[in-house]
C-alpha cells in the first residue's frame, strides 16, 4: 500500500500555484503576507520588550544607583549620626550607608528660580550608597567643602533652568518653619546661602532636575539645625527593602527614628515600567495571535485549491493521519520561517534602536523623551535571550494551533466527491 511521506509534501507543495488558474497565486500572496505579519510582529515585541527590559534596568541601576534604597531620619539635635552609619552598616541585609542631610530648597539667580532638592554630603561615604561619582568630577566634591566659597553641583536640567554654568553663583533659599530662626517682628526667617558651581552632572535620569549636592556643614547650616539629616542605606535586596527598613527601625535604641524607601519615592514609577510592559506585550502578542491565524484562511484556501490532490492520495492508500499531518506540516514551515526571521529582525532591532532613535534626534533636532517628563532623556533597551525564545515560541506555536482547523478538514475531504467536483 502506498505510504507517501506527509511532512516532505507538505514541505514541498507549500504554496504551491496551479496551472491552470490563478487561485494558487492568491494562495501564496496570502501566505505570503501571513508570514511578514508574524515576522513584523515577533520583531515588534521582542524589541518592545527590550525597551521595557531598559527602562527597568535604568530605574535600578541609574535612578537607585544614585539615589538610596533607603533613608532613615531623626529629628533630635542631638543625634551622633557617623556612629548611627556605622551601626546600620554592619547589619548583614546593608551593603553601604552614608550620612545626609536632605533639604527641599529654591534655587535663584538672577530673576529664574527652580525648586530642588538639596542633600548635604560626606563625599567620602556618600560614594558607598551612590554611583554618583560616575557623574561628577573629584575636583568638584572637594570644592564643596571650600570654606571661602562652597560649592554646589547641580543637575544638567536645573542648570538649564537657572541659565546658569560652571563657575557661575547661584543662591539656595530654604523656607522659613516653626523651628527656624525668628527677625525682629517675631517672624520666621527663611535661610540664604551662596555658592558656586563646582559642576553639573548629567545622569540622563529624571534626577537631572531636580537634584543638587552641597557639603554637609553647609546643608546643616541651611536646615538651621531643624530636620533633614538622616542616613542613606542600600541593601542586599533592592525589592524587600520595605521588610529591611522596619526591622532596621525596630533595632535602633533610640526614640524618634523613621524613614522610607524607594518604593515610596518611585514606587510608582517601577509599577508603571511593569504595568506598561505587560501591558504593551499583551497587544503586541495579539498582533503575532492575527498574523498567527492568517495562516488558517491560507490553508483553508490551499485545502480547496488540493482537493484533487487530496483525492488522489487518499485513493492511493493515504491515511487521515497523513493528509493531517501533510496540512500541519505546510503551516509549521509558515510560522517556523515567520518565528525565525521575526526573531533574527528583532535582535537587531533591540541592540540598534537606542543608537536609531538618538540619530533621528540628531537629524531631526527633536528630542523625544526628556527627562522633565520621562525617568530618563533617551530611549533604552536591553535584550534578554530569555524574551527572545519566548517570543519566538510562542510565534511558532500560535501558527501551529492555527493550522489545526484546515487540516482536519483536509483530513475529511471525500475522494469520490472531490474527484466529481473536478470534472
Amino acid at each position: 500500500m502506498f505510504k507517501p511521506l506527509p511532512v516532505f509534501i507538505g514541505l514541498r507543495y507549500a504554496g504551491a500555484q496551479r496551472r491552470n488558474g490563478d487561485t494558487g497565486g492568491l494562495v501564496s500572496f496570502i501566505s505570503g503576507l501571513s508570514m511578514v505579519g508574524l515576522i513584523l510582529g515577533v520583531a515588534l515585541m521582542i524589541v518592545v520588550m527590550s525597551v521595557m527590559n531598559g527602562f527597568d534596568r535604568e530605574l535600578r541601576e541609574r535612578i537607585l544607583g544614585i539615589m538610596p534604597h533607603a533613608t532613615i531620619y531623626n529629628s533630635a539635635p542631638d543625634i551622633d549620626w557617623p556612629a548611627v552609619r556605622d551601626q546600620l552598616a554592619a547589619d548583614p541585609e546593608v551593603v553601604a550607608a552614608a550620612e545626609v542631610w536632605q533639604i527641599n530648597a529654591l534655587a535663584r539667580q538672577g530673576s529664574a528660580v527652580a525648586p530642588l532638592l538639596v542633600q548635604g554630603i560626606n563625599p567620602d561615604t556618600i560614594v558607598r550608597v551612590s554611583n554618583i561619582d560616575r557623574f561628577v568630577t573629584p575636583a568638584a566634591f572637594n570644592a564643596l567643602a571650600d570654606s571661602a566659597e562652597p560649592g554646589i553641583v547641580l543637575g544638567k536640567g536645573i542648570a538649564e533652568k537657572l541659565d546658569v554654568r560652571v563657575g557661575e553663583h547661584l543662591s539656595l533659599i530654604v523656607p522659613s518653619n516653626a523651628d527656624g530662626e525668628q527677625d525682629a517682628g517675631g517672624r520666621h526667617a527663611a535661610r540664604l546661602a551662596g555658592f558656586v558651581v563646582a559642576d553639573i552632572f548629567h545622569s540622563g535620569t529624571e534626577l537631572d532636575q531636580s537634584l543638587a549636592l552641597v557639603s554637609w556643614d553647609q546643608a546643616s547650616a541651611l536646615a538651621g539645625g531643624g530636620s533633614g539629616a538622616g542616613v542613606q542605606l542600600r541593601f542586599q535586596e533592592m525589592l524587600a527593602a520595605n521588610w529591611t527598613l522596619r526591622r532596621l527601625l525596630k533595632d535602633l535604641p533610640a526614640q524618634g527614628f523613621y524613614g522610607t524607601d524607594w518604593s515610596s519615592t518611585h514606587g510608582n514609577l517601577y509599577q508603571a515600567i511593569q504595568m506598561s510592559r505587560n501591558l504593551v506585550g499583551l497587544l503586541v502578542l495579539l498582533i503575532i495571535a492575527i498574523a498567527a491565524f492568517n495562516v488558517v484562511s491560507t490553508l483553508v484556501m490551499v485545502v480547496i485549491d488540493k482537493h484533487a490532490d487530496i483525492a488522489i492520495l487518499r485513493t492511493m492508500g493515504a491515511s487521515t493521519r497523513e493528509i493531517l499531518l501533510t496540512f500541519v506540516s505546510q503551516g509549521a514551515l509558515v510560522g517556523l520561517v515567520g518565528a525565525l526571521f521575526g526573531g533574527l529582525l528583532g535582535i537587531m532591532g533591540a541592540l540598534t534602536v537606542t543608537d536609531l532613535v538618538a540619530g533621528l534626534e540628531s537629524l531631526l533636532g527633536i528630542q523625544f523623551l526628556k527627562s522633565d517628563v520621562y525617568p530618563v532623556d533617551y530611549l533604552p533597551s536591553e535584550l534578554q535571550w530569555g524574551d527572545v525564545a519566548l517570543v519566538v515560541g510562542a510565534g511558532f506555536l500560535l501558527s501551529l494551533l492555527a493550522t489545526l482547523y484546515p487540516a482536519l478538514q483536509a483530513s475529511r475531504v471525500q475522494p469520490a466527491a472531490a474527484l466529481r467536483n473536478e470534472q
